[in-house]
């Protein structure tokens, strides 16, 4: 029995947010990864099925968090196998990568195919080349490199060759790069179930998969873990892990881990039916806060990463609100590490409608009336500040002067609203 651990998409690097602690998140989570499903479960091996960077071109503290997380399986006599994804990969330009270089110094092996007429070597222990590997747990393992678009005629071309291969100890994995089209939305390019076929056809019993963020299983034979850590607040409902693997007399039963060190990350929506005043959307953020607290969704002592979606209409100027202020009282409410403040509302609209024979000065009117009702402040005073505002213009086409015009203004404002209940009619639409 073979026993090994299959991750993908580790993004070690990881900058989005602009946060340090989010970057050490990701090293966290794969040395907790790494001693929770690969030591103290004693597999034979771990695969990496690509983007181990989130960058071709990494920082010097990036390569060390990646140089300790694997010096820790070394420790254990634990064999590491590699390939690259499109995020790992040779920067442009250049003839090696950063996964190179840890292969070169013995930290894991990078499964590299070659040419087209030697596209599988056998790993070469003094020279750390080749691209695939016989293992003493019975396990044979090959690599893929990033194809992209080119990944259907890939797949043909690896088929034919693992077909001239010698036999193997027993159970092939094969690592490949790509997605699966239909597992998430808004996703192109992804290679269809037919495309993967040949590769079964050629003998390949474990088909382990990168690059979709999400986990995925398709026939016990296509496994994908996902990646590690969440890379964005979309990827929160997502189930990912790492895979623990047991091939048995060639039954294969992969197991999906998922209970590790991890940022949790909480979404939060609150919508706005536009009667609320501009002062009121604090309290109502607040609140809404408060209430995922008390479900038990939000953990402020695990400084997570919160989303907050205010959505609807608003019967105020929308650029009114100072989101960033809210923001970052938002922030510092629920302790959140990063606090990400969606602001997507439309102003109320409203119009009266008009015949077609209505002259200029009704329709200025009926403007001026329209634009106080869908504010929550001027709404009850509609009408006569309609009125005033005419008039403050013809004032002020007759030539009165400043003075004259802006005690006007006080005392329109000033002004009582009506009781009537035609004055306060809002003119909705």
């Amino acid at each position: 029995m073979a026993k090994f651990l299959h991750i993908a998409d580790v993004h070690l690097g990881f900058d989005r947010y602009s946060s340090k602690v989010r970057t050490q998140d990701f090293f966290h989570t794969l040395w907790d990864v790494f001693e929770r499903y690969a030591i103290q479960q004693n597999v034979d091996f771990v695969a990496i099925a690509g983007d181990l960077f989130e960058h071709r071109m990494i920082q010097p503290a990036i390569l060390n968090q990646a140089q300790l997380c694997l010096q820790q399986l070394q420790a254990a006599e634990i064999p590491v196998i590699a390939i690259e994804g499109n995020h790992d990969n040779c920067p442009y330009g250049t003839k090696t990568s950063w996964l190179r270089y840890l292969s070169d110094w013995g930290l894991l092996k990078l499964l590299e195919p070659g040419s087209d007429d030697t596209l599988y070597l056998p790993w070469n222990e003094k020279t750390k080349r080749g691209s695939y590997i016989d293992l003493d747990c019975g396990v044979r393992v090959l690599g893929a490199s990033w194809y992209g678009a080119a990944a259907p005629k890939a797949i043909e071309q690896i088929a034919t060759a693992i077909e001239t291969l010698p036999t193997g100890p027993g159970s092939t994995v094969l690592l490949f790069h790509h997605g699966l089209e239909g597992q998430i939305a808004r996703y192109s390019g992804a290679l269809r179930y037919s495309d993967l076929l040949p590769l079964k056809e050629a003998g390949v019993d474990y088909l382990g998969l990168g690059h979709i963020h999400k986990h995925y299983t398709v026939d016990n034979w296509v496994f994908n873990p996902g990646s590690l850590e969440a890379n964005n607040v979309d990827e929160a409902s997502f189930e990912r892990g790492a895979l623990l693997v047991n091939i048995d007399a060639g039954q294969i039963n992969a197991q999906l881990q998922t209970n590790y060190r991890q940022r949790p990350i909480t979404r939060l929506s609150l919508k706005l039916r536009g009667h609320e005043a501009l002062e009121d959307i604090e309290g109502l953020s607040l609140k809404t806060i408060d209430q995922a607290i008390n479900q038990k969704r939000l953990f402020p002592d695990q400084q997570p990463i919160v989303e907050l979606r205010i959505e609807g209409e608003v019967g105020f100027d929308r650029l009114e609100l100072d989101t960033r202020s809210l923001q970052n009282l938002l922030q510092t409410y629920c302790n959140a590490l990063i606090f990400l403040l969606k602001y997507e509302v439309d102003n109320v609209a409203y119009g009266t409608p008009l015949p077609d024979d209505a002259d200029r000065h009704q329709i200025e009117r009926e403007i001026f009336v329209d634009l106080l009702t869908a504010n929550n402040v001027y709404k009850k005073r509609a009408q006569p500040l309609a009125a005033g505002l005419i008039e403050l213009k013809d004032r002020q086409l007759t030539g009165d002067d400043e003075e004259t015009l802006y005690t006007m203004v006080e005392q329109m404002l000033a002004a009582p609203p009506p009781t009537s209940s035609r004055a306060s009619s809002d003119h909705s639409r």
